[in-house]
């Protein structure tokens, strides 16, 4: 395991490590072999669609199928080695950083992507804001105790102090350390890859091997902390796997992109369940006269707009499922009271999603938080066409505003699980970190 420049800083530790990245001559595009992390891959059309883009899409190696999890799990650890062998992927030649970049007609966001040395909540280096669910952190640690790899790396956000290079700067001059201006001045040159995925995006990827650049890099974290913005469960793995293994190992660090959102803001997007057990007009007839139920016409762009001009407002939820748009909002303020634990600052008591499980949930349907009762998707439309298919209920939730995200984590709170959706998240696929190299 390869650690030059550790820091024993209280900030975030980041160091190289050889990547593993598919062999371009080997597989028919790039594009073609990743995929969005495993927990966007809307099943089952969109596994299907990613493991017939090509026989050797990372999907195989993330969401492996078999006919039991220990099945499932050797099946993608036999893949890997398999892959490795033949020379589909392969590892870099020297540790590095990465600089990667992902760009479309909207946004362009830059980070790093290293290992990073875990930590817990605590400990306030890397801060969480969601609760995460049990049965998928041992889903996860189990594929990686098979494989021994980090197939996809955790996004972190993280907030530059000040001043720094702006884009196309040439570096810092002898001045204080400045991860930005490295990342500015390595995107000026040519790229290990560039390829644009199916929804848009291009992707780029720089490798940073130059130990004074590294230097800097690492100098300039080690006073930062960061916000886990996606890959919760991932870190929670990452966590548990280490406490299995004696220190030092390769296992005290996680595979992660760091980004600094002073200079490139994420894009928050909000996750939406849906009810597999009940039907619209069930979830409408039990909120009595607790909460103000309207119909809003579509399509559902409208119904989008008209919850975020709702949600400004008061708490608010577009229920879907039964051919309409039924916009929920102002709560009782009897019934908020008597249903939210008062026990947290106000704005965790606010949040929409707290309303949404600790008052709908848990009080008014009494449906369990259990994969067979709800389901969380990403995709808004998705949501809706399976509540529509299936005969369920979609729920549809307005983004939560970064800021609130990170001081409810600095405070040391955690918003309901899946609360949020950070993007634009990394592809899976285009570097991993097998823990072995």
């Amino acid at each position: 395991m390869n650690t030059a420049g550790h820091t024993d800083a209280a900030g975030l530790d980041l160091i190289p490590f050889r990547g593993v990245r598919y062999v371009p001559e080997q597989v028919g595009s790039l594009a073609a072999v990743t995929s969005p992390p495993y927990d966007v891959i809307v099943r089952p059309d969109g596994l299907l669609h990613l493991e017939s883009a090509d026989p050797h899409n990372i999907v195989r190696l993330i969401l492996p199928q078999a006919t039991s999890p220990a099945a499932r799990n050797e099946q993608a650890a036999d893949t890997l080695r398999s892959w490795l062998r033949e020379g589909i992927l392969a590892p870099d030649a020297e540790p590095s950083l990465y600089v990667y970049e992902q760009r479309d007609s909207e946004i362009l966001q830059r980070g790093i992507i290293g290992a990073l040395r875990l930590s817990e909540a605590a400990e306030g280096i890397v801060l969480p804001h969601e609760d995460v669910m049990p049965h998928v952190v041992e889903d996860r640690a189990a594929l990686m105790r098979a494989t021994s790899a980090n197939l996809e790396p955790l996004l972190l956000t993280y907030r530059s102090d000040s001043g720094g290079a702006s884009e196309g700067d040439g570096g810092s001059d002898g001045g204080a350390p400045d991860a930005r201006a490295v990342i500015e001045r390595t995107a000026e040159r040519a790229p290990l890859l560039s390829t644009t995925t199916e929804d848009g995006f291009q992707h780029r990827l720089w490798s940073v091997t130059d130990p004074a650049e590294i230097a800097e890099i690492q100098s300039d974290l080690a006073a930062h902390q960061a916000l886990i913005a996606d890959g919760h469960h991932r870190w929670a793995t990452n966590l548990r796997l280490r406490a299995e293994h004696p220190s030092p190992s390769a296992w005290d660090y996680g595979l992660v992109l760091l980004v600094d959102t002073a200079r490139y803001p994420l894009r928050v997007r909000a996750i939406h369940r849906y009810l597999h057990r009940l039907p619209v007009s069930e979830a409408l007839a039990a909120l009595g006269d607790s909460f103000r139920i309207r119909t809003v016409e579509g399509p559902l762009g409208h119904a989008l707009d008209a919850l975020a001009e709702a949600a400004a407002k008061s708490n608010a939820f577009v229920l879907a499922g039964d051919g309409a748009f039924h916009l929920v909002d102002r709560p009782s303020p009897d019934l908020l009271a008597r249903t939210i634990p008062g026990d947290h600052p106000e704005a965790w008591r606010t949040l929409d999603a707290t309303v949404l499980h600790a008052t709908l949930l848990d009080h008014v349907w009494r449906i369990p938080d259990t994969p067979d009762h709800i389901a969380y998707i990403h995709d808004t439309a998705a949501t809706v066409e399976k509540a529509e298919r299936d005969g369920g209920t979609a729920i549809l939730m307005h983004p939560v505003r970064e800021e609130v995200v990170r001081d409810l984590a600095r405070q040391g709170v955690t918003m309901p699980r899946k609360s949020t959706s950070f993007g634009p998240k990394p592809a899976t696929g285009l570097v991993l970190r097998a823990l072995a190299f």
